[in-house]
C-alpha cells in the first residue's frame, strides 16, 4: 500500500504564493503524480501532473502561475503556486498513479486546504 501525504496549504491574500508538498511512501520514479483540487460544491479537477520521467502538464487555468516539480531523492512532488487568485481556493489533493498492466492503481492523500482571499 502506497501512502500519500500532502502539506503546505494555508490562507493567503490574492497575489501571494504557496508551495505544496506531496510525500509518497514509494519510489516516485514508479509513479505518475498529479495535483488535483476540489472546491466546495464543484467537481474535482486536475491542476498539474508530472510523469515518472519528469514531463509536466497543467490545466489552462494555472499555466504560467503554478509549477509542479519532483525530487526523486525525497520521494516528494511539489506544487509551487504563485499569483494566487480567490478562485484557486480549494482542497488540494495529491494522487500517485502506478500502472501494472492491465491494472492501474491510484493512491490519494487526505488533501490540504488552500484559501485565497481578495
Amino acid at each position: 500500500q502506497v501512502q500519500v501525504a500532502e502539506s503546505g496549504g494555508g490562507r493567503v491574500q490574492a497575489g501571494e504564493s504557496l508551495k505544496l508538498s506531496c510525500v509518497i511512501s514509494s519510489d516516485t520514479r514508479s509513479n505518475n503524480v498529479g495535483w488535483y483540487r476540489q472546491a466546495l460544491g464543484k467537481q474535482r479537477e486536475l491542476v498539474a501532473a508530472i510523469t515518472s520521467d519528469g514531463v509536466a502538464n497543467y490545466a489552462d487555468s494555472v499555466k504560467g502561475r503554478f509549477t509542479i516539480s519532483i525530487d526523486n531523492a525525497k520521494n516528494t512532488v511539489y506544487l509551487q503556486m504563485n499569483s494566487l487568485k480567490p478562485e484557486d481556493t480549494a482542497v488540494y489533493l495529491c494522487n500517485a498513479r502506478r500502472t501494472s498492466k492491465p491494472s492501474i492503481y491510484d493512491y490519494w492523500g487526505q488533501g490540504t486546504q488552500v484559501s485565497v482571499s481578495s
